[in-house]
């Protein structure tokens, strides 16, 4: 799952080094720059409404958005906390329809950790109204920002997503 090669020893989906004293995790991959942004925030690599420029993930997040969840917030809790233990917490979270909150405070984090816009409305307006548009657009984002998104999707347990339609 893992490549031995990594140097570092920790998460390969993460180029580790140290500033300072304090561990700097970044990107394996650089943030492309646009010079039409601000210094203060940037703009979404893709609109909310554009969950088809990945059909994949789309059908998989419709299904079962747990795995989406799960991805996304392994790399924002930067693999402290695995892809599947938070998967399985989005899917009971969804058994009592709370998964949305859940979901927004990682939007929250993820717009902190790389200075996005909070577009087109607050994080958990975008949520609860359009918890799938929402993933989408935040797997996207990290996968455009050079994260390997395929990473971890092994283990996430596909039984939270019998959770979510028992």
């Amino acid at each position: 799952m893992y490549p031995s090669s990594h140097n570092g020893g920790g998460h390969p989906k993460y180029a580790q080094g140290y500033a300072g004293g304090a561990m700097n995790i970044q990107p394996t991959q650089p943030y492309p720059s646009n010079s039409n942004t601000s210094a203060a925030t940037r703009r979404w690599s893709t609109g909310l409404g554009h969950c088809c420029d990945d059909p994949a993930n789309c059908l998989i997040t419709c299904f079962c958005p747990c795995i989406t969840f799960g991805q996304i917030a392994e790399i924002v809790n930067q693999g402290s906390v695995s892809c599947a233990a938070s998967g399985v917490i989005y899917g009971l979270l969804g058994l009592t329809g709370l998964s949305c909150l859940y979901s927004c405070s990682y939007r929250s984090r993820l717009r902190g950790q790389y200075d996005l816009e909070e577009a087109p409305c607050e994080d958990c307006l975008v949520h609860f109204c359009c918890e799938t548009c929402a993933l989408c657009q935040e797997y996207r984002q990290l996968r455009n920002q050079g994260f390997d998104m395929g990473i971890g999707m092994s283990y996430v347990p596909l039984i939270c997503c019998l959770f979510m339609y028992t």
